[in-house]
């Protein structure tokens, strides 16, 4: 599958109901990615419960997604506490009903090279980006295993292929939550279940984590470009949810980052060494008055969008089952190839040699 998912208007959205009788959650979903598709689930007739730690932006988000004509509830809880999220869970099903659709999405970040980070920062950002969609995946498939019906949306990143410099906290998070979604694809195979997961890969998008994620650079951080906007990827993330395939892939920079680390992983470490660093700051100093999200929710930056929407793309193609297939069979394909012709003029310059 190969499709432009556009940003919509609410309207349209609406008209369409498609998620009508479904329960939704989501998870960081007060602002950025997370509030982003809490709304468009909300628009498209879900009843959707929001789950992220700051009651006052999720009281915020709560009164937006009302608008829409959404039933709506909220459960306060940090997703780097499993009790917290499992008894949001079940307060979930008590005002909802069960559980259909699942998205986890909450995240925290670190901008930092690892020399300067401390261990209790990579902890924090483990426990919110990895464990967090472990425990959340958990709550889900308590409910949905009683019923052997639902589906769990995991909100990866190209970052989960492809470690960049800065980041290792994060990047670190992202591989670790594909390899847990693997496994338990496979498990729910093995035991012929009918509950779906499925991981959506997203490039650099537009979001507030920019200004509120801790920072150990000089430079405030900024997203690599290209960048899309937080409401082109909610939209991709409603087609995943209610399609069929095991992972999507969104932008064409996600495509380029996956088969380029596949195919030329030590020229991507080179150019990453060049121009990763520098690529991922503004070029204006931090300023002193910045406050960030890894232990304490930040009041007042709740929202979809950040600071850089000023070139974001409202756009967003989404690749999936067998075009991402093809595309990464060709990848090793073509590795093959060249592999196998780097072999030969090995080969034929070793038989010159003997004959000289």
């Amino acid at each position: 599958m190969n499709l432009i998912v556009p940003q919509s208007s609410s309207a349209s959205v609406r008209n369409s109901r498609e998620f009508a009788g479904k329960v939704v959650v989501v998870t960081g979903a007060s602002a950025g990615v997370g509030r982003a598709t809490a709304r468009r689930f909300a628009q498209a007739g879900a009843s959707v419960a929001i789950v992220a730690r700051d009651d006052q932006a999720l009281e915020e988000t709560r009164a937006e997604l009302v608008r829409s004509g959404a039933e709506v509830t909220v459960a306060t809880a940090d997703v780097a506490d499993a009790k917290a999220v499992l008894d949001a869970a079940g307060q979930i099903e008590e005002e909802l009903g069960p559980i259909d659709i699942w998205v986890n999405c909450a995240m925290a970040t670190v901008f930092s090279p690892v020399a300067e980070m401390t261990p209790e920062e990579f902890h924090r950002v483990t426990e919110v980006t990895y464990l967090g969609f472990v425990y959340g995946t958990m709550a889900a498939l308590r409910s949905m295993r009683r019923r052997n019906r639902g589906t769990i949306v995991q909100v990866g990143s190209a970052l989960a292929y492809r470690g960049i410099p800065l980041q290792a906290a994060y990047c670190g998070a992202k591989h670790a939550i594909r390899g847990f979604t693997e496994s338990l694809r496979t498990e729910l195979m093995n035991e012929g279940s009918r509950i779906r997961v499925t991981m959506v890969q997203l490039p650099a998008v537009n979001t507030p984590q920019f200004d509120w994620a801790r920072t150990h650079v000089a430079q405030s951080p900024r997203p690599v470009a290209p960048v899309y906007q937080p409401e082109a990827v909610a939209a991709a993330i409603l087609e995943a949810a209610k399609g069929t395939e095991p992972e999507y892939w969104l932008g064409r920079s996600t495509i380029v980052t996956i088969l380029g680390n596949m195919i030329f992983p030590g020229l991507v470490d080179r150019y990453l060494a060049r121009k990763g660093v520098k690529a991922q700051q503004t070029g204006s100093y931090v300023p002193d008055s910045r406050r960030d999200n890894l232990f304490e929710a930040v009041h007042g930056l709740h929202r979809t969008r950040g600071s850089f929407g000023r070139k974001a793309q409202s756009s967003v193609s989404v690749w999936g089952g067998n075009q991402a297939r093809l595309l990464t069979a060709g990848a090793v394909l073509g590795l093959a190839v060249l592999a196998g012709g780097a072999l030969m003029l090995g080969a034929r310059a070793g038989t010159r040699r003997r004959w000289r």
